[in-house]
């Protein structure tokens, strides 16, 4: 990726509302220019969508979790993220490498309902977990640095 869609990719990632004026005075381009870049940069799948970012305690999910999963039966299907897809306290689910096989991110209202989604989360994938609750969130969703280098997309 070139410095200037990159610059663009930052610029968007840290406000996915600016207008293509506003971004192009910010990289350097005229509006039409910028606005056929971003065009190219979600054809070739680099900017996937925009989304609002959420105050969740201000919308009733005060309590973040991650919890670690990993199967019972090692040797069974790797099926978890499916059987656990319908769930919606989970927002997020990655596959890592560790003694775990999954870190799942848990949005709830309360420590009762925490306690209820542990149970479901273990009968309905079939896994041992381990959870951590956040505390405090001082920053997140930042896109971080971008590699210099140009890479093969």
């Amino acid at each position: 990726m070139e410095p200037l869609d990159r610059h663009i990719v930052q610029v968007l990632a840290a406000d996915g509302r600016i207008s293509f004026a506003d971004l192009g005075r910010q990289v350097g381009l005229s509006t039409s220019a910028v606005h056929q870049r971003v065009k190219r940069l979600e054809e070739r799948g680099i900017i996937t969508g925009y989304r609002a970012v959420v105050d969740y305690p201000k919308v009733g999910l005060p309590l973040t979790a991650l919890m670690s999963v990993k199967p019972f039966d090692p040797a069974a299907e790797d099926d978890v993220p499916e059987r656990l897809h319908g769930i919606e306290e989970i927002v997020a689910c990655w596959s890592v490498a560790g003694d775990e096989n999954y870190v799942l991110l848990l949005r709830v209202a309360r420590p009762q309902d925490l306690e209820e989604l542990f149970a479901r989360i273990r009968q309905q994938a079939s896994v041992s977990t381990n959870t951590t609750i956040v505390l405090s969130t001082p920053w997140e969703d930042r896109l971080g640095r971008l590699p210099e280098a140009d890479f093969i997309i």
